[in-house]
């Protein structure tokens, strides 16, 4: 049997930890206040709602880009989160990146390459074809790290970059939250009532079902949804509107017809920033660091998923995220097992198979003592143990609007 499950828990769940106050920097993100809700009432999946100048409201916003939901101090609350909205100059986790390179998957104005831009302001991004093509340019060293988005709200993981990465010897240098807010965008002029057609990546689509079918048009999956918007422009379609960012509008100078098509409120993209090793970002000394690591074994799933939580729970290290797969296929269900770099193997790294495979991030730096005693407790029933890096854990999420 062939299955793929992901725990991850909640903050109130975890053990508690002391709050440590964070200096001030020059590079430290400024805000920008959200919008407000209408009479303090959030406007969170509502019914579509046709406006006088013939846009459409979806979801609780219309085209002028008002949101529902409250804002306290500066930070939207939506189902219990804070959403930090930043300015276009705005960056996360106290880097710059000036004079670095970054590789995302898609055309200017992917979702992506703005998730890149949050992290790294100052950075020069390098639009890609496929997600394999940005970790080969980290590999030829034509680029100093590429981002990757691996988990989603709405999706848990089946976005398999995870999967991508195993297979090169990189490391996660930096992690980022987006708000993956999507418009509907069309060519200048052209109203909402006119629109046939709407093209955009396939999980795009997905996320906008029931929008999509309230406006009663048709579906055309493409690559990305920044390239639905370029195909949108050089082929001046007049029927035919793009899901993309209101950052993607801005660019391509199109027109919102309306804003968060996405079925739920609170859609959020989880994205890793890889370079090559040792990882060039060090963890501030005040900063609550995380380790990444993939734990593989070929046997005894449930057995191997205790050991694992038993070795972090005995010394009391919390886990934020645990997703076990497990490729061994039954009968009219053949998978193929998860291929992992051993970077550590004699001679040069070495691709090895693995039918079942734990992903695990914790609380702390990889070279904690505790933490350190965890993973060689670890390595001592798992056939294959390999971090993927420690970084400084980031849990704000950050809103593009």
């Amino acid at each position: 049997m062939a299955y793929t499950s992901s725990l991850h828990l909640s903050k109130h769940l975890l053990l508690p930890k002391p709050h440590r106050a964070r200096p001030s920097s020059s590079r430290s993100p400024s805000f920008v206040r959200a919008a407000r809700a209408v009479n303090g009432a959030p406007h969170v999946n509502g019914h579509s709602k046709k406006a006088p100048n013939g846009k459409v409201q979806i979801n609780g916003a219309g085209a002028d880009g008002k949101k529902g939901p409250g804002v306290i101090n500066g930070k939207t609350h939506v189902n219990g989160h804070d959403r930090i909205h930043l300015s276009v100059t705005t960056g996360g986790g106290g880097q710059d990146g000036t004079g670095l390179r970054v590789a995302y998957q898609g055309a200017p104005g992917a979702y992506s390459e703005f998730a890149a831009k949050t992290a790294l302001p100052g950075c020069e991004t390098v639009p890609c074809r496929a997600f394999a093509d940005t970790l080969a340019a980290v590999d030829r060293g034509l680029v100093h790290r590429a981002i990757l988005p691996v988990e989603s709200t709405m999706e848990g993981t089946a976005l398999r970059n995870y999967d991508l990465l195993l297979r090169h010897d990189l490391v996660v240098a930096q992690e980022i939250n987006l708000f993956v807010h999507y418009c509907l965008l069309a060519m200048p002029g052209v109203r909402a009532t006119e629109v046939r057609r709407v093209i955009s990546h396939p999980m795009a689509l997905a996320h906008c079902g029931r929008a999509l079918a309230r406006l009663g048009v048709d579906r055309e999956p493409v690559e990305d949804t920044a390239g639905a918007v370029e195909m949108l422009r050089s082929n001046m379609m007049l029927d035919t509107a793009a899901i993309a960012s209101p950052r993607a509008a801005d660019l391509y100078g199109l027109d919102v017809l309306a804003h968060g098509l996405q079925d739920e409120s609170w859609n959020v993209t989880r994205f890793l920033l890889l370079s090559k090793p040792p990882s060039p970002v060090p963890v501030p000394v005040d900063a609550d660091a995380k380790t990444s690591m993939v734990v593989a074994h070929r046997g005894g799933s449930m057995a191997v998923v205790l050991k694992v939580l038993s070795a972090f729970s005995s010394r009391n290290i919390n886990m934020s995220k645990l997703e076990v797969i497990n490729n061994e296929g039954g009968v009219g269900e053949p998978r193929p097992p998860v291929m992992i770099l051993d970077t550590g193997a004699r001679g040069a790294p070495t691709l090895r198979a693995f039918p079942h495979v734990l992903y695990v991030d914790c609380e702390g730096a990889a070279d904690d003592p505790l933490v350190r005693e965890a993973i060689k407790e670890i390595e001592k029933f798992a056939v294959f143990v390999r971090v993927l890096g420690c970084y400084a854990a980031d849990t704000n999420v950050y809103d593009l609007q």
